[in-house]
């Protein structure tokens, strides 16, 4: 080969690819499993879109992992959630004890808790305990209207790496109950909801929609879901041309975030009269339901937020009391709380504007900004290297009455080790693995019929 002369320029060194930012989603119901896979994207978009246009890439992958128990959805209800940008086939069910060991195993960059208080404490515990050379980055938060057990639920996600709060209000009381008790604060971050989009409201000549939003233990009694029930068929009757629509979170026998031990469509069944033909039961993705809403009624549901994102007229019901077990007195001083009887009459609530801004709702167009924040602190916690080990609030020593059964609820010792015997060793040989897992599947069917089924046969009959 002949020698290079000076003229000729150098070959370009072809930059090492990056190793992928790989993530991991915990989640325990149809909503968190939303909520778990919208944030993970909102928090590594700008890897995501720099290995898209080849620019300092890292590419990023995402692994769903559904926590086994009640609650679990359905590959239907996985489905219905909308698009995430993860694969519903790819999704695969677990143990607490088994994910702990998928972190071990698979070295994961981040780790999104999208579970109830008491699994997001027995996870950080649990993650501690595995004594990592090099731990995840943890992020947890809350999947909608912070409306109870506020204290409880902050400091059973207290240790994570992220805190994320909806909205400027919420960060607010979370670092007041942390500041409160001594805890550190820091992990508090301003985001909003990750689910918030779609088209403003436009009215369309012609269409005139309502939907009431129903959500599955608000109410929870049967006079008062009849109630509700009763008044919506009631609207549709008085408005013969107008579309009135009862959306649906799940299908009987299917569990949400929530036990739904009523199900409106049962309820439906029995109304005397039958239903108008005006009126129907829809299931389906909220955001595609709110394409074509021109009112959304309900109790207290996030479903709220979702619509005056959006700009669309929401109203919360008033008939049956504000008050914190129903949910809506979150909304005092929001200018959405009324009465079926004024939306009979075609009184349309308006919304205070200074209310909404600090709910993380966003409706000004600043949405596209809502996660830079927490995008910053994940991207420096990730580029620190060793992370200092995770710190919850409660420990052995300082709860030793609580900690000991929200850690073997998940098959952990008070330390965040598993139990004796909690996880299974893994059985060589395709045809015992399937019929473990066919075993499996039946006694999950078997619990969550008793869960589902029988539990509330047996409430109902010990009140009569």
């Amino acid at each position: 080969m002949p020698p290079r002369t000076s003229h000729e320029a150098e070959p370009a060194e072809i930059p090492a690819a990056r190793p992928a930012l790989r993530v991991a989603v915990l989640a325990d119901s149809d909503t968190r499993w939303k909520w778990g896979a919208l944030t993970a994207r909102r928090l590594t978009a700008e890897a995501a879109e720099a290995a898209g246009d080849g620019q300092d890439a890292r590419p990023v992958e995402i692994s769903g992992l559904l926590l086994r128990g009640r609650a679990t959805p359905t590959p239907r209800q996985l489905a219905e959630v909308g698009e995430v940008g993860i694969d519903a086939e790819r999704v695969r069910e677990v143990t607490a004890v088994e994910f702990l060991h998928t972190v071990r195993d698979e070295g994961f960059d981040l780790v999104v808790l999208a579970l109830v208080g008491g699994g997001v404490q027995a996870m950080l515990h649990g993650i501690a305990a595995l004594g990592l050379p090099r731990r995840p980055v943890v992020v947890t938060g809350y999947v909608g209207v912070v409306y109870e057990k506020l204290a409880d639920g902050l400091l059973l996600r207290h240790g994570a790496d992220v805190v994320l709060a909806n909205s400027a209000h919420d960060a607010e009381r979370f670092r007041a109950v942390y500041e409160g008790v001594g805890a550190d604060a820091s992990a508090v971050t301003e985001a909003a909801l990750p689910f918030l989009g779609g088209a403003p409201y436009r009215p369309e000549e012609g269409r005139d929609t309502v939907v009431f939003a129903a959500q599955p233990s608000v109410p929870a009694s049967r006079a008062d879901r009849t109630y509700l029930l009763r008044r919506l068929v009631e609207h549709a009757r008085l408005h013969p041309r107008r579309e009135v629509l009862l959306k649906l979170r799940s299908k009987p026998g299917e569990h949400t975030t929530h036990i739904e031990e009523l199900p409106y469509q049962k309820l439906a069944q029995k109304l005397p009269g039958g239903l108008p033909p005006n009126f129907r039961l829809v299931y389906g993705h909220m955001g595609e339901v709110l394409d074509r809403t021109d009112l959304l009624v309900t109790v207290s549901s996030t479903a709220a937020l979702e619509s005056l994102h959006r700009r669309i007229p929401t109203a919360i019901l008033t008939d049956l009391g504000v008050r914190e077990m129903l949910g809506n007195h979150h909304f005092v001083g929001s200018g959405l709380l009324t009465s079926w009887d004024r939306l009979d009459g075609g009184t349309r609530p308006r919304p205070d504007a200074e209310w909404v801004a600090g709910q993380g709702v966003a409706a000004d167009g600043s949405y596209g900004t809502a996660y830079d924040t927490a995008r910053a602190k994940v991207t420096a916690l990730l580029d620190a290297g060793q992370l200092p080990p995770l710190a919850p609030y409660y420990t052995p020593a300082s709860a030793p009455g609580y900690l000991p059964g929200i850690l073997g609820r998940h098959h952990l010792a008070p330390d965040g080790t598993p139990l004796s015997g909690a996880a299974a060793p893994q059985e060589p040989g395709r045809v015992r693995g399937a019929v473990r897992e066919t075993v499996r599947n039946a006694a999950r069917g078997a619990y969550r019929h008793g869960v589902q089924r029988v539990a509330p046969v047996i409430r109902r009959m010990g009140e009569l």
